[in-house]
């Protein structure tokens, strides 16, 4: 597994190749997205909001049907919700960087000094001055595509190469149900086999725990945080939220 920045080793090998060749193919390739994140997330919504549903049902004390009907609609819709918000949002993304993409076009082809001037001063607070600033921007500017994507980068301070819907959003859903399935595997285990032990309600709580922690050992990698403190931040939160649930359950029961 790869280190994550301020843990790596030392005296360990680096996370990739330095030679000329490496570096060229690695570039040539273009970023990589990762939709960890998105997997992340998602993971742990599915599990928090689908444990919740089994906590309050149980908490109530309605029946094993009861669980099934309200966690299984729970993934269905909430998993289905969040992928398209998570969708929807990056496809904003991808249009704010078009529209402007195409105002900064239209700059360029209007006022070209101007937009030079931007790119000199740009750099130039980075700390290039004389001959050198000269070349740089006789460099970016030279090129209509190099010019609109450093004005992009550097002056709207866009993402150029943002990530795709689709993944983004499946991704979101995948995680969600995959993950979130796991507090109702004890209750679709007792409905298929009914001699099983009455303990379903345990089972789905030591399932869904690890679960919480094992993805919050994940998320650990993306916010650059111990793996075993972020697994235990998620259980506590899980934890917290399913005891909430429990407690309105339990309250109005009578209701039922």
């Amino acid at each position: 597994m790869t280190e994550r920045p301020g843990h790596a080793h030392e005296d360990g090998p680096l996370e990739h190749s330095h030679h000329p060749d490496a570096i060229r193919a690695r570039l040539s390739d273009g970023p990589r997205r990762s939709y960890l994140k998105d997997f992340v997330f998602g993971a742990i919504d599915g599990a928090v909001t689908t444990f919740a549903v089994v906590a309050g049902v149980q908490g109530a004390g309605l029946s094993d049907r009861v669980v099934l009907i309200l966690g299984i609609a729970n993934l269905a819709a909430d998993g289905f919700s969040m992928a398209v918000g998570n969708f929807l949002g990056c496809r904003s993304e991808l249009q704010q960087i078009e529209r402007a993409r195409r105002m900064e076009e239209r700059h360029v082809e209007r006022d070209p000094a101007g937009e030079r001037e931007e790119i000199r001063q740009i750099y130039a607070v980075k700390g290039f001055d004389g001959d050198i600033l000269d070349r740089i921007v006789t460099h970016i500017t030279g090129t209509k595509k190099l010019w609109v994507d450093t004005m992009l980068r550097e002056e709207l301070g866009l993402d150029i190469a943002p990530r795709n819907p689709v993944r983004a959003g499946g991704s979101t859903f995948l995680a969600f149900v995959g993950v979130g399935l796991i507090p109702l595997l004890a209750f679709i285990a007792r409905y298929l086999w009914p001699d099983l032990a009455d303990n379903a309600f345990a089972w789905s709580a030591s399932l869904t725990a690890a679960a919480f922690f094992w993805v919050g050992a994940l998320k650990g990698r993306i916010v650059d945080q111990s793996w075993w403190v972020s697994g235990l931040e998620t259980l506590l939160v899980g934890s917290l939220a399913a005891t909430v649930a429990y407690l309105a359950g339990f309250f109005l029961r009578g209701l039922a």
